[in-house]
């Protein structure tokens, strides 16, 4: 399995996180820091406020959860992948954050005198400290919806659902005011090349149905007793 055939067969979805990408890259070349934050503060709605607040959970830890018990029906060996997701953006993101240390934005508004003026989400806690840069969420959310795009079949309608997930996750995180919108769009593409790299490396290893880990759930049969 080749890196090329893998981008062929999933165009779809690396064509959506390609344009998102592109568009951030513009937008980060045109715009303040902060001023994705401050858009969003101004559209604030209790509707709004309440989508984001929950959506921004569904790249956590049970959407992995999910997403393992899931794949025990397909594959064992895609189950086992996802734990290892996790610890990959944990450690990915742990290493990223000490390495640029770039102020959160409630720091960093607090610094310019301007975080009074921003209308927050009530019951957000605002994170704090120099762990802004990238997004662990959004890498969270683009490494396990990405794998899930390209684990499955019928792409024409599992790519763009998967990437609105993930982009949603990564939007909630300007609109909840923890990141800023340089940390969503790295934290976007560490995500996405994690899932590519996590599911390229697995395709190395032949798939052999007689294999404990190339069976699944389904395809389990008790065994006969005398």
């Amino acid at each position: 399995m080749r890196i090329k055939s893998i981008l062929s067969s999933n165009r779809i979805y690396f064509f959506a996180v390609g344009l998102f990408l592109l568009l951030g890259l513009i937008l980060l070349a045109s715009i303040e820091q902060g001023a994705a934050i401050r858009f969003f503060s101004e559209r604030r709605s209790p509707a709004g406020d309440w989508f984001f607040r929950y959506f921004t959970q569904m790249g956590e830890e049970p959407i992995y959860l999910l997403a393992l018990l899931g794949l025990l029906f397909v594959r064992f060996r895609y189950a086992l992948l996802v734990p290892l997701i996790g610890v990959l953006v944990t450690l990915v993101s742990y290493l990223t954050k000490q390495l640029f240390a770039h102020d959160r934005p409630s720091v960093y508004f607090s610094k310019l005198g301007e975080l009074e003026d921003l209308q927050l989400v009530e019951g957000v806690h605002l994170l704090t400290g120099p762990t802004s840069f990238p997004s662990g969420h959004t890498m969270s959310a683009f490494a396990i919806y990405g794998f899930l795009a390209l684990l499955a079949k019928r792409k024409r309608w599992t790519a763009p659902l998967c990437f609105l997930a993930a982009l949603l996750v990564g939007i909630s995180r300007i609109y909840l005011v923890q990141h800023f919108l340089k940390d969503v769009v790295l934290g976007a593409a560490i995500g996405t090349l994690l899932a590519l790299l996590v599911y390229y490396l697995q395709g190395k290893i032949p798939h052999r149905p007689q294999r404990f880990w190339d069976r699944s759930l389904l395809s389990l049969r008790p065994i006969a007793t005398p």
